[in-house]
């Protein structure tokens, strides 16, 4: 009887673990979408990535990269495709949500150069642009468009996309 008991807990345990997760994520995609400039985040990033296929392994969609359990296809429609880079963005945004105005444009940025770079990892420390933000100064142009750079050296298109973005996401 005792065992009976303890696996119908357990049973309905595991099934409401996956709902609550579900119920984080939608959150998180509310959060992310009521923000006055994530349509155009996303359509930027839309722009600059394209949509990716298979010679572009292992990036899916709009430049989501593949998770170790992730089950992805390249046959994904586009409208799936802008579903999983909002679903990124949304993940990337609730880590920078502490900086206020400037989250999205660091969330644009991290979606591209990665979180670590710019919070810094391991023995990185966190980069310029965290630090001068941190430390309430938001005159961040120079240390935003620095991040064009590719194999060390100043790259023209990366360079007009820092530009762009800073131009479209930046709430002065």
């Amino acid at each position: 009887m005792r065992k009976a008991l303890l696996l119908l807990l357990a049973a309905a345990l595991c099934g409401s673990l996956p709902a609550q997760d579900t119920d984080s994520m939608a959150e998180l995609l509310a959060s992310f979408n009521n923000h006055p400039k994530a349509d155009i985040a996303v359509e930027l990033i839309k722009k600059y990535e394209g949509l990716h296929d298979r010679s572009d392994y292992p990036y899916y969609g709009y430049g989501h990269r593949r998770l170790p359990n992730e089950n992805l296809s390249y046959d994904m429609t586009e409208a799936e495709a802008e579903a999983l880079l909002r679903k990124d963005l949304a993940v990337r945004y609730k880590l920078f949500r502490k900086f206020g105005k400037d989250a999205l444009l660091l969330t644009v940025l991290s979606f591209n150069v990665g979180q670590g770079v710019l919070l810094g990892h391991g023995g990185h420390p966190k980069s310029k642009l965290i630090r001068k933000l941190e430390a309430g100064n938001r005159d961040i142009y120079r240390e935003y468009i620095a991040y064009c750079r590719y194999k060390g050296k100043q790259h023209a298109m990366l360079f007009n996309r820092r530009k762009t973005e800073f131009a479209l996401l930046y709430i002065p």
